[in-house]
């Protein structure tokens, strides 16, 4: 960028990037605790997001972070293998995107069927809210999603006669807020997140009435917060199961994160994101995190719209965001330090409820009833077994119906004006699926018929329903019976090609 563009555009892009940084600086925090980390991890990734992805990246306007969407299965990923693990896993996820986004792969990620993503997020929306509920209470979150749920009444009832209760009250007070100042905030503040407001207020608050709750746990140096990966970690990967997590985190990050810039992509109308490129960077990013032990980054639509809507128009505003997180975390970790832990669990239970997107889901009944019954249950089976889980049978619902609509073949046979004249019609695809119904149909063709076989009503016709036909025109040959397949419109669809035998005839 030339120096009288860079003047030109810089006040714009500094007053974007400190709207971003207002809206990451709690959720990079929350999402950390949401993950059973320290905030500080969650803020090394926005910094990394910002500093280094914002640099790189092939959607200027979309900005990196922690994401809401991967925080159950890093908790799920430290509670089994611990926060050493983490470094490793996050390499090699890293490292397969990186490779993914040079070998252009970028644009298969985006193939993700909408109603698995879907309910990908809102399964992950729930087991979000269930287990910061907890955190609310300045309670510990179970392992699972209906652990959860089931503990809920006896974490109430240990609230009550503790401290808890105060927690609660400002995790419910921030909720509030928030959503308060979404549906009444003025045009003109519209710059101000209702995330940073609420647990500014609750922060205020807790302090003015010396509350006794849990609060934010930041490092004075931020050095201190950086786990190195240690070379002896990378051992470990030789394990099958820190390899499929490693999978795990790199498919959901980079499906998130295109999904989101094609989003970004449809907010403005500057420079088109590059995908392929935009894979590369968070892998770039993603390989740093894990080198210093941090979470896991994405694209998140949040932030990048917040970008969009703040009016930057180049990618200076991420990187800016990112120079904010850094000098807050270097001059004023005795600010964070001053959070209520119960208030960022308000700002994360907000955010569960807003990925639970039922007008997704009602828009997804305009395809068919079967892209909502993936949608619930892909997010089902994410509840009640794990993410990795959920997102497998939401893929395999999918191919299931592609398999169902590949093998529909409607067979109708009728009767010609000429005597002794017929129609086979076949519509759809004619695979050996259909072989059954198929010789069913022609069993029933009398004898001495000259049939006609058109094949331009057929997406796809294999060689098993092919041999059929032939096998039916050479069988009732001598009861002077004719098939005549008609392959016209259906050259570059045929398996095999047309053989020409004793009656059975082919025309093209």
């Amino acid at each position: 960028m030339r120096a009288a563009q860079l003047k030109a555009v810089l006040p714009r892009e500094l007053l974007a990037s400190v709207v971003v940084f207002l809206v990451a600086l709690p959720l990079c925090m929350g999402i950390a605790i949401a993950s059973g980390l320290p905030p500080a991890k969650g803020l090394i990734t926005g910094i990394i997001g910002g500093l280094v992805v914002g640099w790189i990246a092939g959607s200027p306007l979309q900005v990196s972070g922690p994401a809401a969407g991967l925080a159950v299965l890093v908790f799920e990923l430290v509670r089994q293998h611990g926060i050493a693990m983490l470094g490793p896993i996050l390499l090699l996820a890293g490292f397969l995107q990186l490779v993914a986004g040079r070998l252009k792969l970028g644009c298969w990620f985006r193939v993700t069927a909408p109603a698995v993503v879907y309910g990908m997020l809102a399964g992950i929306g729930v087991l979000i809210v269930l287990s910061q509920v907890h955190v609310m209470l300045d309670s510990v979150p179970k392992p699972s999603g209906l652990d959860n749920l089931a503990a809920f009444p006896a974490a109430v009832a240990q609230a009550l006669p503790s401290f808890g209760w105060q927690a609660g009250l400002l995790g419910l007070a921030t909720i509030a807020v928030m959503w308060l100042w979404e549906k009444l905030r003025p045009y003109s503040l519209r710059f101000i997140p209702g995330a940073l407001l609420g647990v500014g207020l609750a922060t205020v608050a807790s302090l003015m009435l010396a509350l006794p709750v849990k609060r934010v746990e930041v490092p004075a140096n931020l050095a201190e917060a950086i786990d190195w990966l240690k070379p002896a970690d990378l051992l470990n990967l030789a394990d099958p199961t820190l390899l499929i997590a490693a999978f795990a985190v790199a498919f959901i990050a980079s499906a998130e994160t295109l999904l989101s810039a094609a989003a970004v992509d449809r907010m403005h109308s500057g420079q088109r994101s590059d995908f392929d490129r935009e894979l590369s960077a968070q892998g770039v990013g993603n390989m740093l995190c894990g080198l210093l032990g941090a979470l896991p980054m994405t694209g998140v639509i949040v932030r990048s719209s917040a970008n969009v809507q703040a009016g930057a128009t180049t990618r200076m505003s991420t990187i800016f965001h990112g120079l904010w997180l850094l000098a807050f975390v270097l001059l004023l970790s005795s600010v964070l330090q001053s959070i209520p832990v119960a208030s960022l669990a308000g700002v994360l239970v907000y955010t569960g409820f807003k990925l639970v997107d039922l007008k997704a889901f009602r828009s997804l009944g305009r395809y068919g009833r079967m892209p909502m019954f993936t949608y619930a249950a892909t997010a089902l089976a994410i509840i009640f077994t794990d993410l990795l889980t959920g997102v497998l049978i939401g893929f395999g619902l999918t191919l299931a119906k592609l398999a169902w609509k590949a093998s529909r073949l409607k067979i109708s046979l009728i009767d010609l004006p000429k005597d002794g004249e017929m129609e086979l019609r076949l519509i759809g695809a004619a695979t050996f699926l259909k072989v059954p119904a198929l010789t069913q149909v022609l069993g029933t063709i009398p004898a001495g018929a000259t049939v006609h076989v058109p094949l331009n009503n057929l997406s796809y016709i294999d060689h098993s329903c092919l041999e059929l036909l032939e096998e039916w025109g050479r069988a009732n040959a001598a009861k002077g019976s004719t098939l005549l397949i008609e392959a016209r419109g259906l050259k570059r669809r045929l398996e095999g090609r047309l053989r020409t035998t004793t009656g059975v005839g082919s025309t093209a």
